[in-house]
C-alpha cells in the first residue's frame, strides 16, 4: 500500500467517525490515488488534481467540478500532514449543477418494467427486482435505504417499514399500503424458498444470498430500461431509478389537491414519509412538474376572477 493510500484512509476514517458517509467522495478520491500511484507521484499538486479532474474528455463540466472538489478536501487534509502537498485552487473548476429533468414514469411503465424483471431468468433474482421497483415506486423509498433494510426493519403484521440511519443518519417508519405488504411478504417467502442459507440480514438478496450493491442495482435497471424501450425524453430527461421516487411524491401530492380537504397538512406528512428534513425539500422535488404547474395555473386563474 502506497503513502498516499494510506493516508487517504485514514482521512476517510476520520471524516466518517464524524458522521459524513463520503461514498462517492470516497471512490473518487480512491481513483485519483490510484492515477498518482500509476505516474510515480508521491504527493498532490495543482497541475496532477486539475488533469486528473478534467476526465474523461468531453463529460459535463459538473461532472469534473465533483471530481475536483473530492479532491480538494483529501488534498486539505493531507496538507497537514505534507507541508509539500498543494491544495488546489477552489475556483479552478467552479461548474454549476445542472438539475436533471424528472423522468415522468407512468403506471403502464412501471408495469412493464416489473414484467421485465420478472422474466430475468433467474427466479430469485427476478423475484428481488420486480419487488425491489415496485416498493420504490409505491412507498417513494430511496434505493440505498431499500437495499439497506434488514428482514427485522419490515414488519408485515404492522404494515410498516423502518428506514435506519438513512440520510442526515435520520431514521423514520414508512407505512405501507396492504398491497404492498402482501407482496412484500410473498417475495419474503420466494427469498426464503430459493436461498434458504443467506449470507446476510439484508431483506432484499443478491444471488450470493448478500445485500444488493448499489451499482448493481442501477445497471439492472437500466438494461431493463432499455429492454421496454422507455427512452430519454430529452437530454436532461432520462429515465433514472431515482425518478421512481419523483414519481411517488408528485403523485401523493396531486391525490392531496384532488381527494383531501387536509392537502397541507398530508403534504407534511408526505415530506416526513420521504424522509425530508422539512417539506420545503420535498416541494423542490415538485418543481416543473407540468400538472402541478397547471394546478397552479388554474387555480391563481379562479383566485383572479374572485376578486371585486
Amino acid at each position: 500500500m502506497s503513502e498516499l493510500r494510506s493516508h487517504l484512509e485514514e482521512y476517510l476514517k476520520l471524516r466518517r467517525g464524524l458522521g459524513y458517509k463520503l461514498e462517492r467522495a470516497g471512490q473518487l478520491c480512491g481513483l485519483f490515488v490510484s492515477y498518482l500511484d500509476e505516474l510515480g507521484e508521491s504527493r498532490i499538486t495543482t497541475e496532477l488534481a486539475y488533469a486528473w479532474a478534467c476526465l474523461p474528455e468531453g463529460a459535463d463540466s459538473y461532472w469534473w467540478a465533483a471530481r475536483y472538489k473530492a479532491i480538494r478536501g483529501f488534498a486539505s487534509y493531507l496538507a497537514t500532514i505534507d507541508p509539500s502537498s498543494e491544495v488546489p485552487p477552489a475556483d479552478l473548476l467552479p461548474g454549476r449543477s445542472r438539475r436533471a429533468e424528472p423522468y415522468p414514469y407512468t403506471e403502464e411503465d412501471i408495469r412493464a418494467l416489473m414484467a421485465a424483471a420478472a422474466s430475468i431468468p433467474s427466479p430469485l433474482r427476478a423475484a428481488t427486482y420486480e419487488t425491489l421497483i415496485g416498493l420504490l415506486w409505491s412507498t417513494g423509498l430511496r434505493v440505498g435505504e431499500a437495499i439497506a433494510l434488514d428482514r427485522d426493519d419490515v414488519d408485515l403484521q404492522a404494515g410498516c417499514l423502518l428506514v435506519r440511519q438513512a440520510k442526515f443518519n435520520q431514521s423514520r417508519e414508512v407505512p405501507l399500503h396492504d398491497s404492498v405488504s402482501e407482496a412484500l411478504g410473498d417475495y419474503a417467502a420466494a427469498r426464503d424458498r430459493l436461498c434458504p442459507s443467506p449470507r446476510a440480514k439484508s431483506f432484499f438478496v443478491s444471488l450470493r444470498g448478500t445485500r444488493l450493491i448499489y451499482n448493481n442495482v442501477h445497471f439492472v435497471f437500466h438494461r431493463l430500461i432499455g429492454q421496454v424501450g422507455i427512452a430519454p425524453k430529452s437530454a436532461r430527461c432520462r429515465p433514472r431509478i431515482h425518478d421512481l421516487r419523483h414519481a411517488y411524491i408528485m403523485r401523493a401530492f396531486l391525490l392531496a389537491d384532488a381527494s383531501r380537504d387536509d392537502a397541507p397538512l398530508y403534504r407534511a406528512q408526505v415530506a416526513t414519509i420521504v424522509g425530508h428534513v422539512s417539506p420545503a425539500s420535498t416541494y423542490w422535488y415538485l418543481a416543473g412538474s407540468r400538472e402541478l404547474l397547471e394546478k397552479a395555473a388554474t387555480r391563481l386563474e379562479e383566485s383572479l376572477g374572485e376578486r371585486p
